[in-house]
């Protein structure tokens, strides 16, 4: 055996215990494209996998993309897994197809499908972990991608040692490991030369219309003319980054569970507790419980978050949409994020009406109700929870139900009445939520329909002499 594969080995070894990639006893599934990289790293575990006591199955995936370069390559892997007597799954996907149905491009699409395919494999066969070879140059190429997308600390640590497979949980145990990060490009395809072994050139690494094959083939060179040292720089950033995010992540999940509980098809925050939070909690805790209802962060983009920070911050009453019908709702002491599609209205269903003590308190299904009467002129900023109102105008008998077929009202700052049901339309309340908002009713006519308007007819004036204030408050 050359000397150089004997070093590669040991350090192989090094950086697999050093960041526990595996624990022995377990079967590691490893996902050979064909090409030096993916050759390299089945060799390499097949040699050293006695002293680490694990077992290897190959999987190869044909993504039906590059024709009979795609079936030479299912066909010299195969080949390869018979020579170290490596059992092997093979099969053919159209990522192409797949890019097309769920309109991502053809880059993602690939990544997509190969990952969901390693993960059936591994839960077919047993694996726990799944290996694939990404190398240290796979690290600055991925670091300088997300940093040119805008990524913060958490995109840019890039590739880690070992995280749970893309399509699957913590909780199902299924980890991706890389432990060919400790070597470069140069040296798998050295590996590949002294062991003899001949790995296939997959011509798609040349095209251009990959935005990776792009930082790697025109990006990186002309970035070497600036900094000869560019790809240990990016690397140590990426470490940093990892370091700085992983400890931000063991706190926010500390913190999480303080601020945040789940009630039906939503999670519900503390907004006191949190906006008491440095931002990078904030931030990290959004992801999250936003990760909890998507199921995964892949979609979770830093634009997401932003938007849950500043509604944390915006006043009460309004509701940030996000992709596939998520929900965030920020309530009086409280933001609401729905799970995606289920538009979860937090406020429970008056199935009935529930007369109001004008003044003193009611408990209502879901609210509790206060009522006070002012005897002069008084400003006060009002959340969607809280109104004043001209006392003889409103009176004091008044009571709250859901809304009826037929209701109309004078929205505040409308000349003319409305339809309750157009103004729900238009004032975007999701419909689920329609038939749970309060309204307040005095005999004669509506006075408010709680969250979102008054009644004009019974505002506050400068003639005003009493006034009726009306606070809602969620009931626990």
């Amino acid at each position: 055996m050359p000397a150089s594969a004997s070093s590669l080995e040991k350090r192989l070894i090094s950086f697999i215990r050093e960041y526990g990639l595996v624990s022995g006893n377990e079967k590691v599934l490893v996902a050979v494209s064909g090409g030096p990289d993916s050759v390299c790293l089945v060799h390499l575990l097949n040699r050293i996998k006695d002293e680490l006591n694990i077992q290897l199955h190959i999987a190869h995936l044909d993504h039906g993309l590059r024709g009979e370069e795609s079936e030479a390559e299912a066909h010299y892997v195969s080949g390869l897994a018979e020579k170290l007597a490596i059992p092997i799954t093979v099969e053919k996907r159209d990522a192409g197809e797949w890019g097309k149905a769920n309109k991502i491009s053809l880059e993602e699409a690939a990544r997509e499908v190969r990952y969901k395919f390693l993960d059936e494999i591994a839960r077919e066969v047993g694996a726990s972990r799944v290996a694939v070879g990404h190398t240290r140059d796979d690290q600055v190429e991925t670091t300088l991608m997300h940093y040119l997308r805008g990524a913060g600390i958490q995109g840019l640590r890039g590739l880690r040692p070992a995280a749970p497979l893309p399509y699957s949980s913590k909780e199902d145990g299924i980890w991706v490991i890389r432990p060919l990060l400790a070597l470069n490009r140069e040296e798998t395809v050295s590996c590949c030369h002294d062991y003899g072994l001949q790995p296939c050139v997959d011509s798609s690494n040349r095209d251009t219309r990959f935005l990776r094959n792009r930082i790697r083939l025109e990006l990186i060179p002309l970035l070497r003319q600036y900094n000869p040292e560019i790809d240990n720089a990016l690397v140590r950033l990426a470490d940093l980054a990892g370091e700085d995010a992983d400890f931000i992540d063991e706190q926010a999940s500390a913190v999480c569970s303080q601020v945040t509980t789940r009630e039906g098809g939503m999670t519900c925050l503390d907004s006191g507790k949190v906006r008491g939070l440095p931002l990078a909690l904030q931030r990290r805790i959004f992801r999250i419980v936003l990760g909890q209802a998507y199921g995964s962060l892949k979609d979770v983009e830093a634009a997401h978050v932003d938007s849950l920070v500043r509604l944390l911050f915006g006043n009460t009453g309004k509701c940030v949409h996000l992709p596939d019908g998520v929900l965030a709702t920020n309530e009086r002491n409280r933001m609401v994020i729905s799970d995606p599609g289920a538009s979860v209205c937090p406020w429970p269903l008056l199935d009935t009406s529930y007369s109001l003590k004008v003044p003193g308190e009611t408990k209502v299904p879901g609210w509790r109700v206060t009522a006070d009467i002012i005897n002069e002129n008084f400003y006060r900023e009002d959340d969607i929870f809280s109104a004043s109102f001209d006392l003889a105008k409103a009176g004091r008998t008044l009571f709250v139900r859901g809304r009826k077929p037929g209701d109309r009202f004078h929205p505040l700052g409308m000349v003319h009445s409305r339809k309750l049901q157009d103004f729900m339309v238009d004032s975007s309340i999701p419909r689920t939520w329609r038939d749970t908002v309060p309204i307040v009713c005095s005999p004669s006519q509506i006075i408010w329909v709680v969250g979102w308007r008054m009644d004009d007819r019974v505002k506050v004036t400068t003639s005003t002499e009493g006034v009726l204030r009306l606070e809602f408050h969620r009931d626990k």
